[in-house]
């Protein structure tokens, strides 16, 4: 048994705090302009950090006057009620194993890595957005579970990959960032010698903002101008 309540509780409103400077920062920096999506995105870690959603009164307000470059002010204090009220409900977290001869440590040190497994099979309902499948064939359970453990794989190591390049580890964000990053066809009409027409289409990428040409460089990153290139003829 362990008093871990406490334990749980500050790392979680560690990580809140932590993703509200971020938040802050990217108000002050231009990068984020609108309270809307400042509203947004302060939901969504409310969603995520769900232990900690009430430790923090946060004002989220459009400047009439923005100072350099930030358009939105975001300030917060703790909130000392739900402090004293997390105090007073916190009890014991209690783990039931057979195994005697392990010592507590490394028993915790399992239970973390058993959370860290499940959580990789949310991956795909959460962050791929791929819903539950049931199946009744064990040839199918081990391919789902495959599926899951090469999707956990990827993330971790995209994590990683940020955390290299002084990006956090947060993948969720990244790829709602880089994701606006949209792909277009330009298509030209070119005459031929016989009074026919063919069409050149060519695939072509969007320039990216300030904010994801940061993200990519940090990232070591370069995007193609061009995808590749199709072509299609017609008779005209």
């Amino acid at each position: 048994m362990d008093r871990a309540g406490p334990w749980l509780h500050e790392r979680f409103v560690e990580r809140m705090e932590d993703k509200l400077k971020k938040l802050r920062a990217a108000a002050e920096t231009g990068k984020l302009r609108d309270a809307t999506v400042a509203h947004q995105r302060l939901g969504r870690l409310k969603e995520r950090y769900w232990r900690a959603g009430g430790a923090f009164e946060v004002k989220i307000a459009a400047m009439d006057k923005p100072t350099g470059k930030a358009h939105v002010s975001i300030t917060w204090s703790k909130n000392a009620r739900w402090s004293d009220w997390n105090t007073l409900s916190e009890g014991c977290y209690l783990l039931r194993t057979n195994l005697t001869d392990t010592d507590p440590a490394t028993l915790w040190k399992r239970y973390i890595q058993l959370t860290e497994a499940e959580w990789a099979f949310r991956i795909t309902k959460d962050e791929l957005e791929i819903r539950p499948i049931w199946h009744r064939h064990e040839e199918r359970v081990k391919a789902h579970i495959l599926v899951c453990f090469l999707a956990y794989v990827l993330w971790k190591a995209l994590a990683q990959w940020m955390k290299g390049s002084g990006l956090g580890d947060a993948p969720r964000t990244l790829l709602e960032e880089l994701g606006k990053i949209k792909s277009g066809d330009v298509v030209l009409r070119a005459p031929r010698s016989d009074g026919s027409e063919r069409l050149i289409r060519v695939r072509c990428v969007t320039t990216p903002d300030d904010a994801q040409r940061v993200l990519l460089n940090r990232l070591g990153l370069r995007l193609p101008q061009r995808l590749r290139y199709l072509e299609g003829i017609a008779q005209m």
